[in-house]
């Protein structure tokens, strides 16, 4: 069954969406010498705008329905394939620097520190993760399960009722403390990525900004058209 909060950020993301694909348009319409700088400044400012809008409404959304966003419903199965925590992979934009622009060595450094940087973050993030992982499994979250499924399947004895009720206290409890942890978890993941479009837009000069954006753009577009394709050859 679809959540309210699902069914509100499928229609978001729907509009978001399109309004990506008319920044596209725009992005490669632009014209690339750069006298037209003026230009490129307000795409990359409407552009960075528009991702931050995103991330606040799927923060809000998040908090109401973490787990929603590790198995997001508005997304293809190709798409979903290819989420890191919730999201792109923050080292998957370095790739596209390297082969949209051409770069002065000033630069190259840059962007090389920047590269450390940001994968010492993916890695603090990814073991977070594995821990919240490993949490799932801890003794105390096993042995809630197994005494839940034991309360299921004697749960006609009324004589319990009070002992069921302590359960049901405890592993909610225990439930709202993993959704806080994956909420944690994924903002870590979004800050990242936000650190790596933020760095690298500082490092670019405004053209190289409207070449990046373009081809990230290009390929989050891309890959929803092959995931929808994909799906409808299944059905």
């Amino acid at each position: 069954m679809t959540t309210q909060v699902q069914k509100n950020f499928s229609n978001y993301f729907e509009n978001w969406m399109s309004q990506l694909e008319e920044f596209l348009r725009l992005l490669l319409m632009v014209p690339k010498e750069t006298s037209y700088v003026k230009d490129h400044e307000s795409l990359v400012n409407k552009m960075t705008t528009h991702h931050k809008d995103y991330y606040t409404v799927k923060w809000a959304a998040a908090h109401e329905d973490i787990l929603s966003f590790f198995n997001p419903v508005w997304l293809s199965p190709l798409e979903n394939a290819y989420l890191w925590v919730t999201g792109w992979k923050p080292s998957m934009a370095f790739r596209l620097v390297g082969a949209n622009s051409e770069l002065s060595d000033e630069q190259v450094k840059s962007i090389d520190a920047l590269k450390v940087k940001i994968r010492a973050e993916e890695e603090r993030v990814e073991r977070e993760m594995e821990r919240q992982q490993v949490a799932l499994g801890d003794r105390k979250m096993v042995e809630l399960a197994r005494l839940n499924s034991s309360r299921v399947r004697t749960s006609g004895c009324s004589s319990d009722s009070d002992s069921n009720n302590q359960l049901d206290g405890l592993v909610e409890v225990a439930l709202k403390g993993l959704m806080v942890s994956l909420e944690r978890v994924m903002k870590m993941a979004d800050c990242a990525r936000l650190k790596t479009l933020k760095g690298l837009l500082d490092i670019l000069n405004p053209k190289q900004c409207v070449d990046l954006l373009a081809a990230i753009t290009m390929l989050q577009i891309q890959m929803r058209k092959w995931g929808r394709k994909k799906e409808n050859l299944r059905s």
